[in-house]
């Protein structure tokens, strides 16, 4: 992997081979789509852009190590709740871009840090071959997961190293009406349920999509994805409702190329890019975007009513009771 090479020797502001400069970018899209995205703005520009994907927690915690020298001047994806997290602890630097306003006020910073690229709800992903061949049927609730016939048969991600399954933690606090107990209750009968905590959100839906395992909780576009592409898979959206991502984007406090980063910054807000996030099953934010019409709508689904700015300022707590009620004891 030439990009991550370059990344392993520390090369960000150089300017490469032949006078092309270059840009560092952490990123937490899906490495086809972070692909796609930056190949076509290098084409356009004749910037290189030397990219790492990680999950949306792994990219805080890197951020907050290399505070002092940091090795990306630009985060792309994640949820939104890693962003403002980032911002809460000095990691992010502000900048509006001249195409932010057309984004919706409600998905972007007021004080332009971070700006929401896509929204996206938390579904479940059955594998039906497999179901069928357990006798399962594909859960429709939150409820039906703690089902004694999906013990060790359900994959989600580890909240401390993904914002997907932090933000399935706040949903649960959300459908228990705020009540934290009952929260933390349901979230240990459910620990019953999982035969893995994976590093990042979107593996346990690839894991069903092969037949690995046959129940996945993650994002529904990430899903529908899987299922466009011929995997034998049932989404299903949690009736008691459901949370959801806003996918976003920083600049890093102190990044070496910061003319290149909000470059880049503004070009993935131009329609070019936007439409290229729309193919991939997610509900762009701006309004400059083609919708693709087999995506999720938050319109389309029950979803609970979520304060992120709450989410974000709770996660470190949040995720310390996790930790040492549930994951530590695995």
């Amino acid at each position: 992997m030439k990009k991550l090479a370059l990344f392993a020797v520390g090369i960000t502001s150089a300017t490469l081979a032949f006078g092309q400069s270059s840009v560092g970018a952490y990123t937490t899209l899906e490495e086809p789509l972070a692909k796609q995205l930056f190949e076509q703005f290098e084409k356009e520009t004749n910037i290189k852009v030397n990219w790492q994907r990680l999950a949306g927690g792994e990219v805080e915690t890197r951020l907050e190590a290399e505070k002092a020298n940091p090795q990306a001047s630009i985060w792309v994806g994640g949820v939104g709740l890693n962003h403002m997290s980032a911002k809460a602890k000095g990691l992010t630097t502000p900048y509006k871009s001249r195409l932010a306003g057309n984004t919706p006020a409600q998905y972007r910073d007021k004080d332009n840090f971070w700006i929401g690229l896509y929204v996206g709800p938390l579904g479940f992903i059955t594998n039906a071959k497999v179901a069928s061949e357990q006798g399962l049927t594909a859960p429709k609730s939150w409820a039906d997961l703690l089902k004694p016939e999906f013990k060790g048969k359900i994959r989600v991600a580890n909240p401390t190293t993904s914002g997907t399954a932090y933000n399935v933690i706040t949903t649960i606090r959300y459908v228990y009406n705020g009540d934290e107990e009952k929260t933390f209750d349901y979230l240990k009968k459910l620990d019953a349920s999982i035969d893995q905590y994976t590093k990042s959100g979107a593996a346990g839906g690839k894991s069903v999509a092969i037949g690995e395992i046959p129940v996945a909780i993650g994002y529904a576009h990430d899903m529908v994805k899987l299922k466009v592409e011929g995997a034998p898979v049932v989404i299903t959206i949690p009736e008691e409702g459901t949370g959801y991502e806003v996918a976003s984007m920083s600049l890093v406090k102190g990044g070496k190329d910061a003319v290149n980063a909000k470059k880049l910054y503004d070009w993935i807000l131009s329609k070019t890019a936007q439409d290229i996030i729309g193919q991939w099953y997610v509900v762009p934010l701006s309004k400059l975007a083609t919708k693709n019409p087999v995506a999720f709508s938050l319109d389309d689904v029950k979803t609970v009513k979520q304060d992120l700015q709450w989410d974000a300022d709770n996660k470190n707590r949040l995720l310390d009771r996790w930790t040492k009620e549930i994951g530590s004891k695995r």
